[in-house]
This record gives C-alpha cells, structure tokens and sequence, in this order.
C-alpha cells in the first residue's frame, strides 16, 4: 500500500469514526481495508460503484452464516442507503457499525427497516406471512399448508400490534422488543450472532495489530 494510500485511508477512517461511534480509528483502518480487498475480488466496472449485491451477499453468507435469500436482500438494502445497488464504503463502515457493536434501538430499527419490505412504515400481515412462510415445515396432509403460517402472523400481531390496527408501526415494534428481546428477530434472522461477530472481529481488527 503506497503512502498516500496509507494517509487517505487515515483521514477517512477518522472522518467515518467520528460519525460513527461504535469504531476507533484503526478499526475503522481496518474495516476501510477489509472493504478494498474485497472490492479487488470484484470487476474494475462495478468496483468502481461499491461492493455489488452478490459480492455482499456471499460476505452475508460466508462470514455471518446468513441463509435466508430474502433477509441478505434486505440487509444489503438497509446496507445501501442511497439506493444505487452498491455499498460504498462509508455505507460499509455505517451498517457494521450497527450489525457488529449497535445498541439495542440500533438494532431495532435495523430488523425494523428489513422486515418493512415495501417501506410504508409498517410490517402488514402479507409482509410477516411471506417472511415466515418458509420457516414451517409443511406436513403433505394438511389441507392448508399456509394454515400453521397463518396461525404464526396472528401469533406475532398479538404480540406486537399495540394500537390493534391489524399491522405493526414501528412504535409497536420498538415496545414488543423492548419488553421481550427475543422478538428482535421475530421475523428472520438479519443479525450475526454474538460468536460469529467475535469470530470476525477477531480475524480482521487482528490481523491489524499484527500489521504494525
């Protein structure tokens, strides 16, 4: 890495930690140079723009064992704020900042973001029912397979939905959670869990300290 790399990526990581409290600079150092590894590994065309859906959903996949099609979809576009279908690399720094080290309300308004799949500000039955609809087992004689799908959507409402508007706001969400944090995931799993985020953080804030 030449020098004025080294000093761009100084600069910018104390830009980026100053707005981002979870990191200290040489994390946020090393999580500017995890993303430019990666954007190696892509095209120069589309490495130009960020990290490309695919490349960030295989990071999903492989580094926080995400599996759910649907939720990685999701996590990238809460990941890419401004809607251009790339991950740039402060987007980068923001989304781990809160998938790695965010506070409870941090999260909530994560899951939140990713379980409102057309972004009105509510998650509507339809939404809870295609997002839970691959999380039963279907028996082949049931007369309605939707059926346990359906009892699982009434379940969460009643859980969630505070003001009985048939649909959770936000507001409903923030409070189910608060009072039970198991419901933080209600709806599919778009957070790494707390080993494989100690598996990561070790291997590249690591990795650093190794470096200097």
């Amino acid at each position: 890495m030449s020098a004025m790399n080294k000093k761009l990526i100084q600069n910018l990581a104390e830009a980026l930690c100053k707005q981002f409290k979870h990191f200290n600079t040489e994390e946020a150092e090393c999580l500017i140079r995890l993303f430019n590894d990666l954007l190696e590994e892509q095209s120069e065309r589309r490495a130009a723009h960020g990290l490309d859906r695919v490349k960030f959903r295989n990071i999903l996949h492989n580094t926080f064992d995400m599996t759910d099609d649907m939720m990685m979809d999701r996590v990238f576009r809460s990941f890419d704020k401004d809607n251009d279908s790339y991950v740039s690399v402060k987007e980068w720094v923001q989304g781990l900042s809160v998938l790695l080290r965010g506070t409870l309300d941090e999260k909530i308004k994560h899951c939140f973001d990713v379980y409102d799949l057309n972004g009105d500000g509510y998650i509507s039955r339809e939404e809870m029912f295609h997002m839970l609809k691959d999380s039963l087992i279907r028996q082949p004689t049931e007369e309605d397979p939707d059926e346990g799908v359906k009892d699982l959507v009434e379940i969460a409402l009643k859980k969630m939905d505070y003001d009985h508007d048939g649909r959770v706001s936000y507001a409903d969400f923030k409070k189910a959670v608060r009072d039970e944090n198991l419901l933080l995931e209600a709806f599919g799993n778009c957070l790494p869990d707390a080993k494989t985020i100690q598996v990561f953080e070790g291997r590249v804030f690591q990795e650093s300290n190794e470096l200097h």
